[in-house]
């Protein structure tokens, strides 16, 4: 979900197969690609994950090393890192990490539009 002022615009979408950590991501991605021009962003998500590994810098200790981590093993979903961190020096982006399902209204819209999402790929 993105906003500016008084506009509003959501972008949703999912794949097959994939895990929260790459949807996470890839929605991280998804939004500030769609971004025409550098801007200042405050990035709100429940993912630690992303806000961690950003804010506490691991990610690029893991490019620096070959994307290998602090355990010797190798850093997962690197494709999706390389696509993320241009982006981050593009725009000035700070992370501000909400607790999920804790009643954070666009949390909560995000939600709904990824568990919609969902049901496109999986079976019932």
């Amino acid at each position: 979900m993105l906003k500016y002022g008084s506009v509003e615009k959501e972008l949703s979408g999912g794949a097959a197969e994939t895990t929260n950590n790459r949807m996470e991501l890839l929605g991280v991605i998804t939004g500030l690609s769609a971004l025409k021009e550098p801007c200042r962003v405050i990035l709100t998500t429940d993912s630690k994950y992303v806000v961690d590994s950003v804010t506490k810098g691991w990610v690029y200790g893991w490019k620096k090393k070959g994307w290998i981590k602090s355990d010797k093993k190798p850093a997962l979903n690197v494709d999706l890192w390389e696509r993320l961190l241009p982006l981050l020096e593009k725009h000035e982006v700070t992370f501000n990490w909400v607790k999920g399902h804790a009643g954070h209204p666009e949390n909560e819209r995000c939600d709904a539009l990824a568990v919609a999402q969902s049901y496109k790929y999986s079976i019932r």
